[in-house]
């Protein structure tokens, strides 16, 4: 245990370090966040799509040797747009319109660094590494985390109207597009922060991960936002952790501490209706 704690001491000395955490546990908090609007707007696959987007314009600015995260900001941006408005429409279903996107944009980041010799280059970017990023994106990152989270507080109220009901929203006056807007908007951002530490194949369990185990214990709106937002938090914590005195990839670490405390409060939530009912 001695030895543990030690380790833990000596990374902590080192700034970069310090800094990465900051960043990821600001990540984790804005999944969280939207995560529990998609969710209940069955939109939480949306991630998923988006991350396929961002690992095809990290590509192409790896090709093109442009800042990657510059490069990929407007891009995530647009398709969450245009995601949004497929998925309004009655010709494609959103489910249809993730997967086109997920897998065109696949392909022409696969086609694009493999023609340019750059695979290598780009494989980094399906499964993240925290640790491989340095200062200048992480502090792109923590600034823009600061910008979703306040702007998720700011417009709280509107976000929580639209997630339950958008036409009783309508009805009342409320802009329900451009809410949504705001929502695609702030999760095309934390997908293109979140793929660079967790990778493209798992950016989308920190957006779903944290509200469904949240919605295991808690059944208001609010309850659901402050669980998740701890229950994220702390697990990008003690999986940054095992990462780094495992010597483990930090994507995978937290995932699989989101699955265990998943499964933990499940378990726990079924035993409480089970006392219920007896």
């Amino acid at each position: 245990m001695s030895e543990i704690i030690q380790k833990i001491q000596n990374v902590f000395t080192l700034d970069l370090i310090v800094f990465q955490l900051i960043g990821g546990v600001l990540v984790s908090l804005c999944a969280s966040l939207l995560g529990v609007s998609l969710v209940l707007k069955r939109c939480s696959m949306i991630g998923d799509g988006l991350s396929h987007v961002g690992f095809g314009a990290l590509s192409i600015a790896t090709v093109l040797s442009l800042a990657p995260l510059k490069f990929a900001i407007p891009i995530v941006i647009v398709a969450a747009v245009i995601l949004l408005k497929l998925s309004e429409s009655s010709r494609i279903n959103g489910d249809s319109a993730i997967a086109l996107f997920a897998t065109s944009s696949l392909a022409i980041a696969v086609f694009v660094s493999s023609q340019a010799n750059k695979t290598n280059d780009v494989s980094h970017y399906m499964f993240g590494s925290i640790l491989a990023m340095d200062k200048n994106d992480v502090k792109i990152i923590i600034i823009l985390s600061i910008v979703v989270i306040l702007t998720y507080i700011i417009f709280y109220n509107k976000i929580f109207a639209v997630t339950f009901d958008g036409v009783f929203s309508s009805a009342t006056g409320i802009n329900v597009n451009l809410y949504n807007m705001i929502i695609a908007i702030l999760t095309a951002l934390t997908v293109v922060f979140g793929m660079l530490m967790m990778g493209a194949l798992l950016i989308s369990s920190l957006i779903i991960f944290p509200s469904l185990t949240a919605m295991r214990v808690c059944k208001s709106f609010k309850g659901v936002i402050i669980i998740s937002s701890i229950i994220a938090v702390l697990c990008f914590i003690i999986g940054f952790l095992v990462s780094i005195l495992w010597n483990a990839s930090t994507g995978a670490s937290v995932v699989i501490v989101n699955l265990i405390v998943f499964l933990l409060l499940s378990m726990y939530a079924k035993l409480k209706e089970n006392r219920k009912a007896i």
